[in-house]
């Protein structure tokens, strides 16, 4: 198969998975870099496992970053496969499973640090340091992913509504939501809209997030940022070690309205439901992961487990 053939073919199957549901946003990025390393070898023929596997270790990232790669590439294949049996798919175990690692949960102080340094970002009298922080803050009050947060409209920040609310519109599987905002969150945001910078460049069409120049905020410049600021902090090791994200935010978010909840006596499996439609998750199951992949959910589900059996909840 011509890497021509193939690039057609994952046109086809971008289209197919989206019709589904998924955003495959990442994964689209991935597969096309697929396709040009085949291209770049200038290979013709049946695709084979070992390619798939060649250019998944072809990085500088580490066994989880090369598992996730693989995939990526393992879900393609596989649909090339139904049409052509001479494609050859990898095995699931090559390279182990892409492990979700256990994500940093930020303390008060951690956050309120964050926003600091965000506060004093550079160039200095700009419109940036107030974007990031407000973003941050925004991310760290309601638990919305990043690329929801940076595709918001002003039409979507209704901040005058009772309650302020934001309108999260077609994000992952298509599902759009209501979020209702703290008064101290739609304060910040209200701030944040009637900034003199802010004011100067942005259209009422625009994003609700914007650079100095009025443009949509880049989800990858975005990320840096977090970055380099959360390594400032020493919250994060050298370049190249993993370590907080943004997407930490999100979780740290999800684990505090969990603690909340046990630590107040509720049923956390009735309500886990309205967390689940908040963070806008397709079902409870997605959000039980905030459960059992943080130690301290766990130890405060432990307690009150033995606070209900030692009151003779256990009959």
């Amino acid at each position: 198969m011509s890497p021509g053939a193939v690039g057609r073919r994952l046109e086809h199957y971008l289209a197919l998975r989206r019709a589904l549901g998924f955003a495959m946003r990442a994964e689209e990025r991935l597969l096309w870099s697929f396709v040009a390393c085949l291209a770049a070898a200038g290979r013709t023929g049946p695709l084979r496992a070992h390619q798939a596997l060649d250019w998944a270790c072809a990085t500088g990232c580490g066994p989880v970053g090369q598992a996730r790669r693989l995939s990526v590439a393992r879900g393609f294949l596989a649909y090339l496969h139904a049409a052509d049996p001479t494609v050859e798919v990898p095995g699931s175990g090559l390279l182990g499973r892409a492990v979700r690692p256990q994500p940093h949960l930020f303390s008060a102080a951690e956050i309120a640090a964050l926003l600091r340094m965000a506060r004093a970002l550079g160039p200095r009298g700009s419109l940036r340091p107030h974007t990031v922080a407000t973003l941050i803050g925004l991310l760290v009050s309601t638990g919305l992913r990043t690329g929801e947060a940076l595709r918001l409209r002003q039409a979507d920040v209704a901040l005058t509504a009772h309650p302020p609310r934001l309108f999260v519109r077609e994000t992952k599987f298509r599902k759009s939501r209501i979020v209702p905002l703290h008064p101290t969150t739609a304060a910040a945001l209200r701030a944040y809209a009637a900034h003199p910078l802010r004011r100067a460049v942005a259209s009422p069409d625009d994003p609700f997030f914007v650079s100095a120049r009025g443009t949509p905020l880049n989800y990858q410049v975005t990320a840096r940022t977090f970055v380099a600021l959360a390594r400032h902090l020493g919250l994060r090791g050298p370049v190249g070690e993993r370590g907080p994200s943004l997407h930490a935010l999100r979780h740290t978010f999800a684990v505090r309205r969990l603690l909340a909840w046990m630590r107040a006596g509720a049923d956390v499996h009735a309500r886990l439901p309205e967390l689940a439609v908040y963070l806008g998750h397709v079902c409870p199951e997605d959000t039980y992961w905030y459960l059992t992949a943080t130690p301290a959910v766990l130890r405060s589900a432990a307690h009150c487990l033995d606070t209900y059996l030692s009151t003779g909840g256990a009959s």
